[in-house]
């Protein structure tokens, strides 16, 4: 090697061989960067393609938003249908086999969205209008044999917590003043309002309550009133043990229906997988 950094053969040594080795190393790291570049690019993007995941508590969220926006979206004849079937409590036939009734739909009434003027009472009504109650919705049921007619009313509250609140504060025997005509409907819970009608069958369904409940379905207390629709002497139903184990079977049969419907747990939320979903 001359001292020039020449060797004998003419190649140049010293600083220009550590350079090119020094220019390789670079462009090996900048190869290697480039490829995690890439990498995480590609995996933003494929997260961007994959299908958006919904935490535990959006999912509880979504599910709740679907449910309380049914009594919108969901047409009155699916919230009411024409028939509802509904067993026959063993109360009313210890030895007979199972049996199973239906229900036929009479009448569904407007929309009120003045909730007190649904329910037997003012104070009642001061009570779903404190918790937020945005409508009451009703329909008129009978059996049968026409033999026993009832209302089921939905009231909607903003929440299931409303809803809850709402209902114990209707089960307070201080409620109980009825708007009802006859029948002793004071003694009774408060609750739905009877439905009554103007046409040629108000004679048959202007009844008097008989027995009345009421019970929340996530966002909605479900209501019903239910009496005798035929001219039999109005005497209490507690009188008559058949007559009302069958009342009762219709009447919480047809109620938690409409609940069922309402109130059901709608599938998980996902999403399409679009990108922006």
């Amino acid at each position: 090697m001359h001292g020039d950094g020449m060797y004998a053969d003419g190649t140049q040594g010293g600083r220009q061989g550590r350079g090119g080795r020094g220019r390789r190393g670079a462009a090996v790291l900048a190869l290697i960067l480039g490829l995690v570049g890439f990498a995480v690019s590609a995996t933003e993007v494929a997260i961007q393609l994959l299908p958006r995941q919904f935490t535990a508590a959006q999912q509880r969220q979504i599910e709740a938003w679907e449910v309380i926006g049914r009594w919108q979206t969901m047409p009155a004849g699916q919230i009411f249908p024409a028939t509802i079937s509904y067993p026959l409590s063993p109360k009313a036939l210890p030895d007979a086999a199972p049996l199973n009734l239906e229900a036929l739909r009479v009448s569904i009434a407007p929309q009120e969205s003045d909730c007190a003027k649904a329910v037997t009472s003012a104070a009642a009504g001061a009570v779903l209008r404190r918790n937020g109650c945005e409508a009451v919705l009703r329909a008129t049921y009978v059996d049968a044999t026409r033999s026993y007619v009832m209302t089921v009313g939905v009231a909607v509250l903003p929440t299931d917590a409303a809803a809850t609140s709402a209902d114990s504060r209707l089960s307070q025997p201080r409620l109980a003043a009825a708007r009802d005509f006859g029948g002793g409907g004071g003694r009774l819970a408060p609750g739905v309002l009877v439905v009554r009608f103007g046409v040629a069958a108000a004679r048959l369904y202007d009844y008097s309550r008989q027995i009345a409940r009421s019970f929340t379905a996530g966002p909605y207390i479900v209501m019903y009133a239910v009496g005798y629709a035929d001219s039999r002497p109005r005497v209490p139903v507690s009188q008559d043990s058949y007559s009302e184990a069958e009342m009762t079977s219709m009447a919480a049969g047809v109620a938690h229906s409409v609940a069922d419907k309402l109130a059901a747990r709608p599938a998980p939320p996902h999403c399409p997988g679009a990108p922006g979903c």
